[in-house]
């Protein structure tokens, strides 16, 4: 029989279940489950089975994270499934933005990488799969709107190394390593903050110029 603290997916975050304490997921991603705005992500709106498919890549070795992958392996499948549905439930917090946007993630050439991609060098839009406005599109394609830009940078040079897998056909993988390491930050930066679905706050900072490149003016 699972204890009292495992009972609900919120007890789970609090309390970390059977990984103890130090598993608390509120520890890292906040008792509002937005993250901590550097290197811990946003998990409040995240489609729940996402949240469930990533434990399980954390603990058969696709992702690497010595935290992430402990308490993994010490979370039974009810356990993550609660957890996930308790984060994915929750709403996207106002303060999930907390970073300046820079000046070098407001340039046409990354607008365009992320809503077009770039054909000369077989890269695929970022929109395409996460949406033009960052809000993902499917379940199995996370948004990356709100998230911190930190984070998101680190995860793309994560799969560029090899040290993150998990994704179908291998395309973050075929995509990161075509990047330029100079194009990872302010892409990252970008992503963070589009505007996301109707639900999700406004981003503090825009960048003066609009965000989709038009066509009808090279921008």
């Amino acid at each position: 029989m699972p204890s009292a603290w495992e009972q609900t997916g919120e007890l789970v975050a609090l309390s970390g279940g059977s990984a103890g304490a130090r598993g608390a997921c509120t520890t890292c991603h906040g008792l509002d489950g937005g993250g901590d705005g550097e290197l811990s992500p946003r998990l409040a709106g995240l489609d729940a089975g996402y949240i469930a498919r990533q434990l399980e890549f954390f603990s058969a070795g696709y992702r690497r994270h010595p935290q992430m992958v402990w308490i993994a392996d010490q979370l039974d499948w009810p356990a993550r499934q609660k957890v996930a549905f308790y984060y994915g439930g929750l709403t996207v917090p106002e303060g999930a933005r907390t970073q300046t946007l820079p000046a070098a993630a407001c340039s046409a050439a990354i607008a365009r990488l992320y809503h077009e991609g770039d054909p000369t060098r077989g890269i695929e839009s970022c929109a395409a799969c996460h949406g033009d406005e960052g809000a993902g599109a499917g379940a199995g394609n996370p948004p990356l709107s709100a998230q911190p830009a930190s984070y998101l940078a680190e995860q793309l040079r994560q799969w560029r190394k090899g040290e993150r897998y998990g994704d179908p056909l291998d395309s973050m993988t075929h995509v990161s390593r075509l990047l330029a390491e100079q194009e990872i930050d302010p892409l990252a930066a970008y992503a963070a903050h589009l505007p996301g679905s109707s639900s999700y706050p406004e981003p503090q900072a825009a960048c003066p110029q609009t965000r989709r490149p038009d066509p009808r003016n090279g921008a």
